[in-house]
């Protein structure tokens, strides 16, 4: 038995406590595809995906289960990056919770969904903000607070 190599792209979209995940099998890494994956996806309460990366995953012949061989960067979609300056500048009573978050991790930028449910989370060193596709809008888009 040789070693088997499979790839999958897994989208995140918000959820309650935590991120919600699907993830797909992909013949390779191509984010055209899965950006465009991204646009059949809906979770709970239509929640739809704010980003996905990629895996590879090996199995040898002597492997009981496969693992995770690669991860590709995180790569956001329908969002936008806010620096903490800008956060701290419009000073919003709200935005208070998320202004000591962040000072007190060391982000100094976030990435904020444009579209679905509200979701904020860290953008770290190499993940990437995909332009949006100038595909139709979802039946299931609407503005949520």
């Amino acid at each position: 038995m040789d070693t088997i190599e499979k790839h999958f792209v897994t989208f995140l979209s918000p959820g309650t406590f935590m991120a919600e995940d699907t993830t797909k099998p992909v013949d390779s890494w191509d984010v055209p595809i899965a950006q465009a994956m991204a646009e059949t996806i809906t979770e709970r309460y239509d929640a739809v995906p704010y980003a996905f990366y990629f895996t590879t995953r090996t199995r040898g012949p002597d492997d009981l289960d496969s693992k995770v061989t690669a991860t590709s960067p995180t790569y956001f979609i329908h969002c936008k990056v806010e620096m903490l300056e800008e956060i701290e500048a419009r000073n919003d009573p709200k935005k208070s919770i998320l202004r000591s978050n962040m000072r007190g991790n060391g982000f100094n930028r976030v990435v904020v969904t444009t579209r679905g449910w509200k979701w904020t989370q860290p953008l770290r060193d190499g993940d990437i903000v995909l332009a949006p596709r100038t595909a139709k809008k979802r039946s299931n888009e609407r503005s949520m607070h």
